[in-house]
């Protein structure tokens, strides 16, 4: 095995300690240690990240922060036994010590008929280039003027912004190698960046806050820090005088960023774990309606410079674009290896979540902005912050404090507070009536604003 001190093979100007080549020695040093103690199939994983946060808050610098981890995960097989073991120690002495550890938990783990290593027919044999990789050197000083101009532009948009909650940069960059024994070898770097910044709006009793942020794989593609502040700072304001209102049963028009949590929740529910363990409400929903007819939902693990894109899932399994949701009808879950053993199926390249997927309907048109969002919801309640986690997955019951605005023939009348939202996932899916054309990125997930049909809104 290649010893610490033999990293430099990869250019020093990436930022990482480590080389590709070495965290390949590494894997197969830990894999060929594992077979001579005995194990059956065996993987390992050797990963590095760093990079680097900065905090300003009222024009003055708070916090700089350079992170640096490094981790080798090891997973040994004993037949249908499994053993899982990870240190931060890359010698040679302590990859044995790993090794072992892991091959010790497997010895005395109770066997598992479906556990095991994909299937080699399921393995990436192909391994695009995704373009996910973009250092951005910068350096701590620089990283405090952007974070400073970001809050600077928020306070400029009017003298009602009277604090902040701070602004912030980050630049990070991570990449790893992973193998197993039924032929998997692949690994990439990757590099995620953001500025963001939370203004307050007001004083006394009357006080608001909002965020913003824009975050890429690319530090060129990031919205101008100015932008930033000034959208935050119009967020908290609008926010201003905001009231309670009567409890009523209207339609409900859920901004776009808070749109994709209602795509997260489709997503949770006609995954593996839950399917499996019957703790889903979509339970033998394949081949069948749970959206409206109009709405379609893809994955696309291929998208360059995509957050969530990936050429193969967590255990190395080929991933595929394909239509999950097509007129409403669930096409495909989204398993893993195990989980689709448990069910029966086929994994679908899942294992670790989704990848980009994008929510969007027939029915939308290019002019279907925020503005003609509203037109559409008539008369109801627009949602631009969710509270708390009260979606039971087992049922669907959907209950979360909310705040937004009350819009009254399709325009915004006034800011509404300390509001409850309830129904059921399985209505507000199949409620949907119109996405926007307002597209935004959260993560692995895209969507437009969504108008549900009805919801509960419980006030004073």
């Amino acid at each position: 095995m290649t010893s610490p001190a033999h990293t430099s093979a990869t250019p020093p100007e990436n930022g990482f300690s480590y080389s590709r080549p070495f965290f390949e020695d590494l894997v197969d040093s830990a894999m060929a240690h594992a077979k001579k103690l005995g194990a059956t199939n065996a993987g390992a994983e050797a990963s590095e990240g760093c990079g680097l946060s900065v905090s300003v808050r009222k024009g003055e610098l708070e916090t700089v922060e350079r992170n640096r981890d490094k981790s080798l995960g090891v997973t040994v097989y004993l037949g249908q036994r499994r053993g899982n073991a990870s240190t931060s120690d890359f010698s040679a002495a302590a990859v044995k010590q790993t090794v072992q550890a892991a091959y010790d938990i497997a010895r005395f783990t109770a066997e598992d008929p479906l556990a095991g290593l994909p299937d080699e027919a399921d393995i990436a044999t192909t391994q695009p280039d995704l373009d996910l990789f973009h250092p951005w050197a910068i350096d701590s000083a620089r990283a405090a003027e952007l974070a400073m101009a970001c809050e600077a532009a928020a306070f400029a948009t009017s003298k009602r912004i009277s604090n902040s909650e701070g602004a912030g940069v980050s630049a990070q960059q991570s990449h790893f190698f992973s193998a197993h024994t039924h032929g998997f070898r692949g690994g990439y770097a990757s590099s995620r960046h953001s500025i963001s910044v939370a203004p307050i709006a007001g004083k006394g009793r009357d006080m608001q806050r909002d965020a913003w942020y824009s975050s890429m794989r690319h530090a060129d593609e990031l919205a101008a820090p100015e932008a930033v502040g000034r959208y935050a700072a119009q967020r908290a304001l609008s926010r201003l005088k905001a009231r309670k209102i009567a409890t009523v049963e209207c339609p409900v028009l859920f901004e776009s960023p808070m749109a994709s949590g209602l795509l997260g929740g489709f997503v949770q529910a006609v995954s593996g774990g839950a399917l499996y363990r019957k703790s889903s409400f979509l339970l033998n929903s394949l081949g069948k309606p749970v959206f409206a007819k109009h709405i379609d939902i893809a994955e696309d693990p291929f998208l360059r410079r995509g957050k969530g894109s990936s050429p193969f899932d967590d255990e190395g399994v080929q991933t595929r674009a394909r239509k999950v949701v097509d007129a409403g009808t669930l096409e495909g879950y989204f398993l893993s290896t195990y989980s689709a053993r448990k069910l029966g199926m086929k994994t679908t390249g899942n294992a670790g979540g989704s990848h980009n997927l994008t929510l969007t309907s027939r029915r939308t048109k290019r002019t279907d902005d925020l503005n003609a969002m509203l037109q559409k919801l008539g008369t109801g309640l627009l949602v631009i912050e969710l509270m708390g986690q009260g979606v039971n997955y087992v049922t669907g019951d959907y209950s979360r404090g909310a705040s937004g605005f009350w819009v009254e023939n399709g325009e915004i009348a006034y800011p509404v507070e300390e509001i409850t939202i309830a129904g059921n996932l399985k209505d507000m899916l199949m409620g949907i009536t119109a996405v926007g054309a307002d597209a935004y990125n959260y993560g692995a997930k895209t969507t437009g604003s969504i108008l549900v049909n009805r919801m509960k809104v419980a006030g004073s």
